[in-house]
């Protein structure tokens, strides 16, 4: 049985990335979403939040689980039995950012393996960051997130205003 890691922060889940979970869902007899905190981001939503809007919007996938971790990528790879990540990539800038952290796991361990899956075209330009950035001028971002994201997206921004 092949598993594949999926890391990320994922604050929040997009549409993309949903795009990239279900092909590789179709590809490996397992997929698991590793939401991480990427200490380079300040996030808006917390990991159980995340974890609980990647599993609404990941239910109808069997072979689809989440789990949270805090340690090394390579690290959370190997103790999860397999040595492969998959990671979407939108253009060159995330070919370069993806390529350089590839090559920084196999330093770590030369057995882990990176795989880039190009970002379907109607998602290129779709980032949580942007979609945060959409919803923060009152721009509709329901083309870009799932609905059950939308709802939390919005509660959020509504929260911080008040």
């Amino acid at each position: 049985m092949k598993k594949v890691i999926y890391p990320g922060s994922f604050d929040p889940i997009t549409n993309g990335h949903l795009d990239i979970i279900k092909r590789a869902s179709h590809i490996f007899d397992g997929v698991i979403i590793a939401v991480g905190n990427n200490t380079a981001k300040t996030t808006l939503f917390s990991v159980d939040e995340r974890i609980a809007l990647i599993k609404k919007c990941t239910e109808t996938l069997p072979n689809v689980e989440i789990k949270q971790y805090s340690n090394l990528t390579v690290d959370f790879v190997k103790e999860s039995g397999t040595n492969l990540i998959i990671r979407g990539t939108r253009d060159s800038q995330d070919y370069n950012f993806e390529n350089r952290i590839a090559n920084l796991n196999r330093l770590l361990d030369s057995d882990v393996e990176t795989l880039l899956m190009l970002a379907d075209k109607k998602y290129e330009l779709v980032s949580s960051s942007m979609v945060k950035e959409v919803l923060s001028f009152g721009g509709d971002i329901s083309q870009f997130v799932p609905q059950p994201v939308e709802i939390k997206l919005k509660e959020k921004f509504n929260n911080e205003k008040n």
